[in-house]
């Protein structure tokens, strides 16, 4: 005869084991969706790469792309950040999305180290100048020329040709981004910072135009989307931290060891003083079709990206001018349609109309003076601002900003 609190604890018992069971149960369930969400989303960022890999290497980004396999369907979106492109790629999967933001840009077939317009006289040479790679010059030689008592080489690689009385044109759309047609700008103290005292943007969201009340910017940081403006000048302090955003103004100063990544553009003047560091990819650049200007880049300054100078007519190519001093270097590509002054280092492509120099002694109009200019320096991975519209050439990311 079973008691009666024997048969309770066995229904005691039983209650646990169920309990038991079906937190057992309950905890499966969750680690399987737990896990097919973690499948997911890996197929989601792979299928987001992937995808992105093949429409940059056929040159197609504009149709959509879906995985009959997964079902997972991706689009693409393509802006313009300043001079360079920028692609947004967005995979789904049901109610499941990724995004990933990238700069953009052509890979470019040409060999072409030095091009120079044959406007006046053959260029020659002072000093230590090394070019290598293919030139187009206004004579197939290079004279040379004695400025000082230092003795002068010359190390020249590369295929020489008569160049023509025009620099090839440049991308149509660079003129673009020097229009000021937007008309609401919000103060930087109107802005938010997250968590880490940054002001941040992201690339999926619309570009934020600030207007800046004074000239002088320290101790900000900011990153991402964003254009600053100011009407008469900006100035960049070491303390600032600078990624990814754009500067205008008329005139713009880079001050002594800053490090970021940024596009610059002046109509007047961009100085780059000593020792400053503008990572990959940063642009400096001047439109301007009416009076003087010029951009200096000062000693030990390195510029990875692209430095541009152009609008200028046939009749102010002096008054328009590039200066590039000892022991700096460029890598990417230098457009000038004024007047070139080069005693630093190129790990690319230098266009210009005509080269000068000046000394404690005089100016040298015509003359490259201890320069370096070197294409095959420039790295294998280095995509180049799009200087020339083409459309034949596949796309590869300078970065990735989402």
């Amino acid at each position: 005869m079973v008691k009666a609190h024997s048969l309770l604890y066995a229904v005691y018992v039983c209650l646990i084991v169920s309990i038991i069971c079906g937190a057992l149960l309950y905890y499966s369930n969750l680690y399987n969706m737990l896990n097919q969400f973690y499948n997911s989303r890996e197929e989601l960022y792979l299928q987001n790469q992937s995808a992105l890999n093949y429409a940059l290497s056929n040159g197609n980004i504009e149709d959509g792309l879906t995985d009959p396999g997964t079902g997972i369907t991706t689009g693409f979106e393509l802006k313009t950040h300043g001079l360079l492109n920028l692609i947004v790629v967005k995979s789904c999967l049901k109610n499941d999305t990724i995004t990933s933001a990238h700069i953009i840009g052509h890979h470019t077939a040409w060999e072409t180290a030095l091009f120079v317009t044959n406007l006046s006289n053959s260029l020659s040479y002072s000093g230590n100048v090394k070019l290598i790679g293919s030139k187009m010059l206004p004579n197939l030689f290079i004279e040379e020329k004695n400025i000082s008592s230092l003795p002068n080489t010359l190390i020249s690689s590369g295929t020489i040709k008569l160049s023509g009385t025009k620099l090839p044109e440049i991308n149509p759309d660079f003129q673009k981004v020097f229009e000021n047609n937007v008309q609401q700008k919000v103060g930087l103290n109107d802005l938010e910072k997250n968590s880490d005292a940054v002001y941040f943007n992201s690339f999926l969201n619309k570009t934020t135009q600030v207007q800046l009340s004074s000239p002088t910017l320290q101790d900000i940081s900011i990153k991402g989307n964003f254009v600053l403006y100011e009407k008469d000048s900006i100035v960049v302090s070491e303390n600032n931290v600078l990624e990814d955003v754009i500067l205008k103004a008329p005139i713009i100063r880079i001050k002594k060891g800053f490090k970021g990544s940024i596009q610059a553009f002046a109509q007047e003047k961009i100085v780059v003083e000593d020792n400053v560091t503008l990572s990959y990819p940063s642009v400096l650049s001047i439109y301007n079709s009416e009076s003087k200007s010029e951009i200096i880049i000062n000693e030990n300054s390195k510029i990875y990206g692209g430095v541009v100078l152009f609008g200028t007519s046939f009749f102010k190519i002096e008054e328009n001018k590039i200066i590039v001093k000892a022991k700096s270097l460029i890598t990417g590509d230098v457009y000038c349609t004024g007047s070139l002054m080069l005693n630093g280092s190129v790990y690319g492509s230098v266009y210009t109309n005509k080269f000068f120099n000046r000394t404690a002694t005089g100016a040298y109009e015509d003359c490259i003076v201890n320069a370096e200019i070197d294409i095959t320096k420039k790295p294998d991975y280095f995509i180049s601002i799009p200087l020339f519209k083409t459309k034949d050439e596949s796309y590869g990311v300078f970065k990735k900003v989402l």
